[in-house]
């Protein structure tokens, strides 16, 4: 059985655009100009630009309240924008609702579980698995090839095959975390966006998710909400800081953990300190 989360796409390969220095174009997936949210007097996202190139791996960090949460709901279509657009591949679709976005290639976890906790693991993946097709779900579902094999590939790859046919409410939080993404998987993203996915998890099942992430085919484009930092530093090709709803900063992870703006908005002063040394070596 071939591997759907691996295999190339069919039809010729196009080499990828160069600049004229022969480096490869940097492509921009998903993006946002001037979006903005307020909420009262409350402006959670204040003028946000974003750009995702395609294939990143690209951390939203930030401290409390600094509108991360909002402004990925604005990006997956679960809120309107007071102002500003959100453009997938350059279209504008603003306007477009969550379902909609999905359709076009944007799939999202939530920092709360959203699953059907009195199906099983493998109804869950198959209902998704289902939608991605244009099957519509049913309580006896006809047999089908391909989505067996591929929700069967995708609960392989989370490590959740041994638990296929349990309720999703006898599993543990770490297991649902895996389980929502294979759900998310199972839609077929080309963006996926990933909120707070390692919240409430233990440090060996954080690094079992930070290895799925890893796995993941460059195809997918990854954009992640998360505040364990050593998690954010091991994954991100690229990091936006947020402070106060604006972006203070967006570059490459090492100038991140460089700046002393950052270090300020996040200790309140504008020391180093050992917010960006990994656990092990900040308890030396």
């Amino acid at each position: 059985m071939s591997d759907p989360m691996h295999t190339l796409p069919s039809g010729p390969m196009r080499t990828p655009p160069r600049a004229p220095t022969g480096e490869p174009v940097e492509t921009t997936v998903l993006a946002c100009r001037g979006l903005a949210r307020s909420f009262g007097a409350l402006r959670a996202v204040d003028g946000v630009d974003l750009a995702v190139p395609a294939g990143a791996r690209h951390a939203l960090i930030g401290p409390n309240g600094a509108g991360k949460s909002t402004l990925f709901q604005l990006l997956a279509g679960g809120l309107r924008p007071t102002a500003g657009r959100v453009l997938l591949d350059g279209r504008d679709v603003t306007r477009r609702a969550a379902a909609r976005r999905a359709r076009l290639g944007i799939g999202q976890t939530f920092q709360h579980a959203s699953l059907f906790l009195s199906m099983t693991v493998e109804e869950n993946v198959a209902l998704a698995a289902r939608r991605a097709h244009g099957r519509a779900w049913s309580p006896v579902p006809r047999a089908h090839r391909v989505i067996d094999e591929r929700v069967a590939q995708l609960l392989t790859e989370v490590g959740l095959a041994d638990r296929r046919a349990l309720p999703v409410s006898a599993l543990s939080h770490g297991e649902a975390r895996q389980l929502e993404l294979a759900v998310a998987l199972a839609t077929a993203p080309r963006v996926l966006l990933l909120d707070e996915p390692a919240a409430g998890l233990s440090p060996a099942e954080s690094a079992r998710l930070a290895a799925l992430i890893q796995r993941l085919p460059p195809a997918i484009t990854v954009l992640f909400v998360e505040h364990d930092l050593d998690l954010v530093f091991r994954l991100a090709t690229r990091v936006t800081v947020l402070h106060l709803g604006k972006v203070l900063l967006s570059g490459r992870p090492e100038d991140v953990q460089r700046s002393a703006e950052v270090q300020a908005a996040y200790l309140g002063t504008g020391r180093r300190a050992d917010l960006f040394l990994p656990a092990e070596d900040a308890a030396r």
